[in-house]
């Protein structure tokens, strides 16, 4: 066989590209670099790649570029379950304060934010209320506690509380929060008594414990089956009636405060505002509550619905509870933050509401509304009336709090359904087994039964639209269907160039011979191969 010359092996690198694409799995390359045949031909195989290369470079960035807008879809579905768990329910008498336990001391201070009255109008709205006029020579108290105030002079869950059953078992005010939230533990003095006698009976539920008060916006609320304290939840393994809550309240009529003038605090209606909510969420009754009349019982079908949602890119959830604890600016920028005070609650929008509302009013203010969570001192009535009411009104109707959804939350879907009650059979009974007149049964009795439709729930879950591993499939598939390529096919062009580098650079760097002797000529021509850092990095890519 001839040896080839050395012209012959510098023209040698030029014709790799015709092996290259000879043996190259990429389609359409063996007739462009092929050895033979007309020009025309060709350009037509060379122009057929070209499209074909553009068309999927197109493509390529089109998927790319919709991956990294980040879309998601919403599936709903509906799943069975064998038990759920009841929600928490959470009941508030629209009046707020009992008329029997309001003392000139409380018209003193709390007159003027809270009632809208006068100093003047004290003794005229004493005598509207059945009291006596304040004494000679009264002498207010240096100190006043709204929450108190309410917790004091709220309508008792022990006197409005006739009757109440779960699922058949009796259960009764020690079943609900009783305790001082906001504030620590109330003075003995001040704690609401129980019905102890419930919890004794056969059938009964296990009491909750000592849970503590809830104060909204509407007052001093009760929740049943709340959790507080690490309270074991309700469960309940059927639906329809009779597998939920059942309570008959008295909503104390002859207590109602007096309309004394026209405010946005005063309430022209009578009966109880009730919300369903989570466990892990606080109650928001003034806006999210329904109502019950009395003079009717009120049936609330109840359906549990699980949302799921997507935190940034794809969605807006957040998972991290807002401190309602206004922390001021540091003083410096190596300043540390403030440590919290022990375990942050689960996140919810109402609770994120809540805490922005406690912020804004205790930077403006210096204090907090007593059903706002923190740990900023209650506001006094002045500072309710001077500064608490206007800043919170204020800051609702600028919309100054952006809270995001809740990345998971359970909600409660209802349908009310009413009917009158008591029937004249039932009043005369009623009015014997609670010393009352049948009238004042009529007037002031109502019954609210709640419970669960059916145990199948809704899941409403945000989905990602587009995954990485869809990404790379598309772009997988539009290779392989334009130019007939593959990953592999990459690594090949990549482990060409390399080769072709290493080429480029022998011809260039010469290598010295170290020979005590004279050496042979070497052809001008000839290339000499060389072991530099580049062939390195490209042996290392061709292995892999």
């Amino acid at each position: 066989m001839k040896r080839p010359s050395g012209l012959e092996e510098a023209q040698s690198p030029a014709s790799d590209i015709r092996v290259f694409a000879s043996s190259c799995s990429m389609h359409g390359l063996g007739h462009v670099f092929g050895p033979g045949g007309p020009m025309v031909r060709r350009g037509l195989w060379t122009t057929a790649v070209l499209l074909a290369l553009a068309t999927l470079l197109y493509q390529v960035a089109g998927r790319v570029r919709y991956y990294g807008e980040f879309h998601h879809e919403t599936a709903l579905e509906e799943r069975e379950s064998r038990r759920l768990t009841f929600p928490a329910v959470t009941l508030c008498n629209i009046n707020p304060l009992r008329r029997s336990r309001l003392t000139p001391n409380d018209l003193h201070w709390a007159g003027p934010a809270l009632l809208g009255l006068e100093p003047t109008e004290h003794a005229a709205y004493l005598r509207a209320l059945g009291r006596p006029p304040a004494p000679p020579g009264f002498m207010p108290s240096p100190t006043f506690d709204v929450a108190r105030l309410y917790a004091r002079a709220g309508h008792a869950l022990e006197d409005m509380l006739l009757a109440c059953r779960y699922r058949g078992w009796l259960c009764g005010p020690e079943n609900f929060t009783t305790e001082a939230v906001l504030l620590g533990p109330l003075p003995a003095a001040q704690l609401d008594c129980s019905m102890q006698g419930h919890a004794s009976q056969p059938g009964a539920l296990t009491p909750a414990g000592s849970g503590p008060k809830v104060f909204t916006r509407m007052g001093q609320c009760y929740s049943f089956n709340s959790g507080a304290e690490g309270a074991e939840l309700l469960t309940t393994p059927k639906g329809g009636m009779g597998n939920g809550l059942e309570v008959l309240l008295d909503v104390q009529q002859d207590e109602y405060l007096p309309v004394w003038r026209d405010t946005e605090e005063t309430p022209f209606e009578v009966g109880i505002r009730v919300q369903i909510h989570s466990q892990e969420e606080p109650p928001l009754v003034d806006q999210l509550g329904f109502g019950a009349a009395p003079g009717y019982q009120t049936f609330v079908s109840c359906q549990k619905q699980q949302l799921s949602f997507l935190p940034p890119p794809w969605g807006d959830c957040s998972s991290v509870s807002l401190d309602p604890d206004f922390e001021p600016e540091p003083s410096g920028p190596l300043d540390p933050p403030r440590p919290s005070l022990g375990p942050s609650p689960p996140y919810s929008l109402i609770g994120c509401r809540l805490a922005c509302e406690s912020r804004y009013v205790a930077r403006k203010c210096g204090c907090r509304m007593m059903h706002m969570p923190g740990g900023a001192p209650v506001c006094s009535p002045q500072q309710y009336k001077d500064c608490a009411h206007p800043a919170l009104d204020a800051m609702l109707q600028k919309d100054a709090c952006t809270c995001p959804n809740p990345c998971a939350s359970t909600r409660y879907a209802k349908e009310l359904s009413m009917v009158r009650m008591p029937s004249r059979a039932a009043a005369r009974y009623l009015a014997r087994k609670h010393n009352r007149s049948e009238a004042y049964i009529a007037e002031n009795v109502l019954m609210l039964d709640i419970f669960f439709e059916a145990l199948n729930y809704e899941t409403v879950e945000q989905k990602k639209a587009y995954e990485m591993s869809e990404l790379l499939g598309d772009i997988g598939g539009q290779m392989g269907l334009f130019i007939g390529a593959s990953l592999l096919t990459v690594l090949e062009i990549l482990d060409y160039l390399c080769e072709l580098q290493e080429g480029l650079g022998s011809q260039r760097t010469p290598v010295p011979h170290l020979s005590l002797g004279s050496r042979p000529p070497t052809p001008p021509c000839a290339v000499t191969k060389t072991l530099s850092s580049s062939q390195r990095t490209c042996y290392l890519v061709t292995q892999l």
